[in-house]
């Protein structure tokens, strides 16, 4: 028998809100499930696709109460060998199949069900819920929301951002940033090769260059052992060049990245990156060039492991703390003066992004109970 956060979630899954598409149908779901439970919700509309995110609240008005956060994208199927319908729950030996339900519309699911208990509590402080959307691209569309969601969302006391974390409280990831390398050579006859600047000869010695800094951060960066790889990480992901075997390629272009701890200032890496780029091209004269350009960023998270919410979500969801290695939106909460953790039902690990993505039973319950014991707290 399926309890009703499984229900929610299996209206949600049937949403297909891969990052690509609109998520407008979700939205207007979620908007009419607790607007019809007494919730005071704002739609925030993109200003240029057909997307939105939502912030709601329930009880006193004011500043304070509790922040739940989470995302309403999904990742691509595309090129996965799945063995059932991606947009449709299906339980299976205590697992709940089905694209989203760990990263993570399983979190939204209680979320919904925690709204609607919510609704009939007598609440001492707000209750505050935040969905936004393109988190899986970059974090792009909590980025977008924050000029308007911040007066909104005012102060509150906490933050659980309830991205899959073997409900354990995650109180740090690395931050991000994101660059595209524009490398400019000479085209020329492949027989005179010599005579020519080969962009990709100059990106490849740009390469090098990263894995040098990335070498170096290695032994002498900053260093947390909490996570698997315990230093800031430089990652070149794509690189494309050349027209034709005949003709020296003038153009290149490489997708790179830098993940990094609290302790490394990011602005620093990005001038080694830069810096970098400036000295490869001078090796080759006049007729190379690198242009490097920031895509996109989100802020790291590091609350410190003796902050009062630590305790308390620990409390909360009788587990203890970790760090992931993947990024979240907790980072901007954290940025606006927010005591904010990670902690949401699921396994990154052992089931983000991958075909026939599936939450266990237990964890979503152990979720709600996590949820319960918070609504309760708000009640005393």
């Amino acid at each position: 028998m399926t309890t009703r956060t499984e229900d929610i979630l299996a209206r949600l899954i049937a949403f297909d809100t891969v990052s690509a598409k609109s998520n407008l149908a979700l939205i207007d779901h979620v908007e009419d499930h607790l607007t019809q439970r007494g919730f005071r919700v704002t739609r925030i509309a993109d200003p240029d696709a057909p997307k939105a995110g939502l912030y709601a609240e329930i009880g006193p008005e004011g500043a304070g109460g509790v922040l739940l956060s989470a995302h309403t994208d999904v990742v691509p199927v595309d090129g996965q060998d799945w063995t059932r319908d991606p947009f449709a729950l299906t339980l299976a030996d205590g697992r709940l199949y089905g694209r989203g339900t760990t990263d993570m519309k399983g979190f939204v699911a209680a979320m919904l069900r925690a709204a609607d208990a919510a609704s009939h509590l007598a609440l001492n402080e707000p209750l505050k819920l935040v969905l936004s959307y393109d988190e899986e691209v970059g974090c792009l569309g909590i980025a977008r929301m924050l000029d308007r969601l911040t007066p909104l969302i005012g102060a509150p006391r906490l933050a659980i951002v309830g991205e899959p974390t073997d409900m354990r409280v995650a109180i740090g990831h690395k931050g991000k940033r994101c660059y595209r390398a524009t490398v400019r050579g000479e085209a020329g006859h492949s027989a005179m090769a010599p005579n020519f600047v080969n962009a990709l000869n100059v990106a490849a010695d740009f390469v090098k260059a990263l894995q040098d800094m990335q070498s170096n951060l290695a032994r002498n960066g900053a260093q947390d052992a909490a996570y698997d790889v315990p230093y800031s990480t430089v990652h070149v992901g794509l690189l494309s060049g050349g027209r034709a075997l005949n003709i020296v390629p003038d153009h290149a272009e490489m997708t790179l990245e830098i993940r990094h701890l609290a302790q490394d200032d990011p602005d620093m890496l990005e001038q080694q990156i830069t810096d970098a780029a400036t000295r490869v091209a001078m090796a080759y004269g006049p007729g190379a060039g690198i242009e490097v350009q920031r895509l996109w960023s989100y802020p790291g998270l590091d609350t410190p492991q003796d902050a009062p919410l630590v305790a308390e979500v620990q409390r909360l969801a009788g587990t203890g703390t970790t760090k992931v290695a993947f990024g979240t939106e907790a980072g901007f909460f954290d940025a606006l003066g927010i005591p904010t953790v990670v902690c949401g039902p699921g396994s990154m690990s052992g089931q983000g992004h991958k075909a026939d993505e599936f939450l266990l039973q237990s964890e979503l319950q152990a979720c709600d109970a996590m949820l319960d014991r918070l609504l309760h707290a708000m009640t005393n």
